[in-house]
């Protein structure tokens, strides 16, 4: 008989283990506890792991790491140039994967700052400070060559560095350049006189509507495009911090305040991708990576504005709306559509990972409630990491897009890895991901992901 004692725990557990593998062809109510039933998830359905985090950003660095030389070679022999006193035609930027200037590397290099300062490691920010002494060094000698002649024609080294033409070419990497030299990751005088010309770009010579929003002449004259939020205002709030001059943090706001009212859509609590001035009505498509810009925006701007600024209310309560607009967009899976509102346009990366930062962010700082905005971010993020492929590739990132006025234009973008708008933001959420497991206690409870104080 008592054998019989120390079987039945046993049983009983084994019962329990495979009735929670059960499906209901093998179960009913009264055999099985259906509330044990594993779901069919297509991506991770767990609490963030750091380390976990940590293996999927140190696969993107390798990758990128070797995708990006900062080397100038000969173009001829394709032997490395080193003479920094000149420089001709002869010479040229040795190619890699991805531009060091783009504006998408820009927000690379912010999130490398990023994973540095949440992780410790620093050859993340070893990678920002190699590139930016790369480009203070050259940009001076590239700009001196062309002022003498000895360098010629159009499609010379960085020329859109020298010569910007739009917020593209300087809004983002003006904005990283100033975060690294704000963390001694990058020499203030090597980079000033590139900054000087970024900075008279967006404040003298990008176009500009009657009232002084920052606009474009294409598609069509007098457009309002929802990206240059982030390609203009988070530089000018960057300015105003490394020079002191108000100026640049009060055009900033003055931007982010005429932007919203225009390319907010209040009933949906998203926003539509283009503006133009005097069409009436406006189509609206609400573009998933342009919102994404747009939350950026937001949270850049809210890092710098002191906290009894007379319009940081606004842009504070301005995000939670945004935020409060997209939760009711994601979808099952963790991953925003193309376009926001439409289910049937496809799943995209780069939105995704840019609300993910931007959402774990605002928790890290006390802007959203956490209880309510942890578990969307922590299933944004499992949705990204699913999309990092074993070379450190970021799948399923919409390529470059401009302005559109008709569905099939978003519905039918291609998707690339090497779409370099991608990586960045899979970055920055990575390290806000992990800032955000460090000082909570997010877990599983009656089967859901909650967060918890630690």
């Amino acid at each position: 008989m008592q054998k019989k004692y120390y079987i039945l725990p046993l049983l009983c557990a084994f019962t329990l283990q495979a009735s929670a593998q059960y499906t209901e062809k093998n179960g009913n109510d009264v055999t099985t506890p259906l509330h044990l039933l594993k779901p069919d998830y297509p991506m991770p359905y767990t609490p963030p792991k750091v380390q976990d985090v940590k293996v999927i950003l140190d696969r993107i660095f390798t990758y990128l790491d070797e995708g990006t030389p900062a080397e100038m070679i000969l173009k001829k022999e394709g032997t490395v140039y080193t003479n920094t006193k000149k420089i001709d035609n002869t010479v040229t930027v040795k190619q890699g994967t991805y531009r060091l200037t783009s504006y998408e590397w820009g927000v690379t290099y912010g999130a490398m700052l990023s994973v540095a300062k949440s992780t410790g490691d620093k050859r993340y920010s070893d990678y920002v400070r190699k590139r930016f002494s790369f480009l203070g060094t050259w940009l001076p000698v590239i700009k001196k060559s062309v002022d003498n002649g000895s360098l010629t024609g159009k499609d010379y080294p960085f020329r859109h560095c020298l010569e910007p033409k739009a917020l593209d070419d300087c809004g983002a990497i003006c904005t990283a350049m100033i975060k690294a030299i704000k963390t001694s990751n990058a020499d203030e005088a090597g980079l000033k006189p590139t900054l000087d010309v970024f900075a008279d770009f967006i404040t003298n010579k990008e176009h500009r509507l009657s009232d002084g929003t920052l606009s474009r002449i294409r598609p069509l004259d007098k457009a309002l495009w929802l990206d240059d939020m982030y390609m203009g205002i988070p530089a000018l709030a960057q300015l105003s911090m490394l020079t002191g001059k108000e100026a640049y943090l009060n055009d900033a706001v003055k931007q982010f305040k005429q932007f919203v009212p225009r390319m907010f859509n209040t009933q949906k609590g998203i926003y539509m991708h283009g503006w133009i001035e005097g069409m009436e009505p406006h189509p609206q498509f609400h573009w998933g990576r342009a919102n994404g810009w747009a939350l950026l925006t937001a949270v850049e701007l809210l890092d710098v504005l002191p906290a009894n600024h007379p319009d940081r209310p606004f842009v504070l309560a301005q995000f939670q709306a945004h935020v409060k607009g997209l939760a009711a967009y994601q979808s099952g899976t963790g991953f925003w559509h193309q376009l926001l509102d439409r289910q049937d346009s496809y799943l995209e990366t780069s939105a995704t990972a840019i609300y993910a930062y931007c959402i774990a962010h605002g928790i890290n700082n006390g802007w959203l409630d956490a209880q309510a905005y942890s578990p969307m971010a922590v299933l944004a993020w499992n949705a990204v990491s699913t999309k990092v492929n074993a070379k450190g590739e970021v799948e399923g990132t919409c390529v470059g897009t401009g302005m559109g006025f008709d569905p099939a234009y978003y519905y039918y973008r291609p998707v690339n890895n090497y779409a370099a708008h991608g990586y960045g933001p899979v970055l920055m959420a990575g390290a806000e991901i992990i800032t955000l497991a460090n000082n909570s206690a997010i877990k599983i409870n009656d089967s859901a992901i909650q967060y918890y104080k630690k």
